[in-house]
């Protein structure tokens, strides 16, 4: 592939690699200190009236002309009644009740917060690791984005090649934004009293594309609360027992932590769900002993390709052989395509490539459209029965809401329109073929293996320290990427699949220069 000679620089107004000190967040961060409203004033007294007091209900502005009130409490002659009502504006006269005098604008910020404030905000509010981690990159933030573009708000942009997934349509898809907005005018949120028609529509258009049979769908707001659904139904089918593969990762709630098979994480919240198996991922054979073991009430939870895993591609008719094990052990097939669904792997599922159907399918980020959070666990209508039979079973305040079933639905369609899916199936190949081509001269040494399917590419090294060291080195030329929580030796590539040739040219031009710089100071 011809790699386009565009600079890396042309990513990075003013190309410096360290960004410094800068103008303060754009008022669209909201984090800038915001104005407080006046204090109220006493509480409001009526003048002193020449003629005795009217009773207290007689004389409340908000009530002026109630029907119980006497006659002189609303005749405009009162001599006691002030010509105008009491207002913020005229400090003079009577007091309004408080709500009256808060200001028109109470939430606008009163100047922009500089970059060390954000850190600090950071530091004081959100967590001290995430503020250091911020510090070392130099304290940016990004404030907005679109197609495969990110921006600082020092005007820097970005060429995003990560997102954990979540981008397919890129960011701000416009007919993913319009049906947002659409839905935010007419009505966000669901009362959950009557039915719902946008999930409803939502709903008809996923399953639409998922594997036949797999026709029930239930909308939830991340990932992980899909993984925990799915380990609910499996208990309420009798599964109480469940089998996931190493390096596995399904979500960091208790239960989907249970079956994220990496101790870091685990450890320091045990005890987690009880009897979790964990096997080796690709291992037909080590899955049936498990199995065997379990006769009808186990639950097998599994990923078409590793993607936390470190882009771990298993060998063709593997899901095959686990949907066959399942069938013959009585277990509930749960396939988890949070990562890799939604055109991810150049197919709708990652299971399509086998023909596999399985009981239970988790769907997720590129759903969302990068618009609005939304995930969803579908399942047959066998599996799905103990949910389909009683509403309340499992339910959430805000899964399935108006806006976020919109932000799904419009995906799904543009989708369909743009043929995404298509797209990413042309394009990852030409994507994987030229990193292989800017690797081959660090293989043997700071470069191990480089490996993917469709837009999920993983570039495995020597060393953990390469991964941050190219993490830093391209940050620093423009280009985001994302590392890999259960491989720390794999840098992972989850590109949109609206990336065009010359966004391409610029990333491979990039990666060739950040693969450089790396490999020099790996060196020394």
């Amino acid at each position: 592939m011809t790699v386009s000679p565009t600079s890396a620089e042309a990513a990075a107004p003013g190309g410096a690699p360290a960004p410094a000190d800068a103008a303060g967040l754009a008022e669209a961060t909201g984090t800038a200190d915001t104005a407080k409203p006046a204090k109220p004033a006493e509480p409001a007294r009526p003048a002193k009236p020449t003629k005795p007091a009217e009773p207290p209900e007689a004389i409340e502005p908000a009530e002026p002309a109630r029907p119980a009130e006497p006659p002189e409490a609303i005749e405009p002659a009162e001599p006691a009644r002030p010509a105008e009502p009491a207002r913020p504006a005229e400090p003079g006269k009577p007091a309004e009740p408080p709500e009256a005098i808060e200001p028109a604008e109470p939430a606008r910020p009163a100047k922009p917060a500089a970059r060390s404030d954000v850190v600090d905000l950071y530091l004081q509010h959100i967590g001290s690791g995430r503020a250091v981690m911020g510090r070392v990159m130099g304290g940016m933030a990004e404030v907005r984005s679109e197609g495969a573009w990110i921006h600082a708000d020092d005007g820097r942009r970005f060429l995003d090649f990560g997102g954990y997934g979540v981008f397919i349509l890129g960011h701000r898809h416009p007919a993913v934004v319009a049906a947002v907005h659409r839905q935010i005018d007419t009505h966000p949120l669901a009362s959950r009293v009557f039915l719902e028609p946008v999930a409803a529509r939502a709903a008809q258009a996923l399953a639409a594309h998922t594997p036949p049979g797999v026709d029930y769908v239930h909308f939830v707001n991340s990932g992980a609360e899909a993984t925990e659904a799915a380990l609910k139904l499996a208990r309420a089918h009798g599964r109480t027992s469940v089998i996931t593969t190493r390096r596995g990762f399904h979500g960091k709630t208790l239960g989907a932590l249970s079956v994220t098979a990496n101790a870091t994480y685990q450890t320091p919240f045990q005890p987690l769900l009880p009897d979790v198996t964990q096997v080796d991922y690709d291992d037909p054979a080590g899955l049936e002993q498990a199995l065997a073991a379990r006769r009808d009430r186990a639950c097998v939870i599994v990923e078409p390709v590793q993607g936390e895993g470190g882009v771990r591609i298993p060998r063709p008719g593997y899901l095959s052989q686990v949907r066959a094990l399942c069938s013959a052990y009585g277990a509930l097939l749960v396939v988890d395509e949070i990562q890799t669904g939604m055109g991810r792997l150049g197919t709708w599922w990652g299971v399509d490539a086998e023909g596999v159907r399985p009981d239970v399918l988790l769907a997720g980020k590129g759903l969302s459209g990068g618009v609005v959070p939304i995930a969803a666990m579908a399942a047959t209508a066998e599996a799905y029965g103990p949910f389909s039979r009683d509403p309340y079973l499992h339910t959430s305040t805000f899964g399935a809401s108006p806006i976020a079933c919109a932000a799904a639905l419009a995906t799904v369609r543009a989708m369909e329109a743009e043929n995404t899916v298509a797209r990413a199936a042309a394009l990852g190949p030409r994507i994987l073929a030229a990193v292989r081509e800017v690797c081959a001269p660090h293989e043997g040494g700071l470069v191990r293996e480089v490996r993917g399917r469709g837009l999920l590419i993983g570039i495995e090294f020597a060393e953990e320290r390469a991964v941050g060291e190219l993490l830093l080195e391209l940050i620093a030329r423009g280009v985001l990427v994302n590392h890999s929580l259960n491989s720390t030796r794999v840098l992972r590539l989850t590109p949109p699949a609206v990336v065009e040739d010359d966004e391409l040219g610029l990333f491979l031009t990039t990666l060739a220069e950040a693969l450089h710089g790396t490999a020099g100071r790996m060196s020394r």
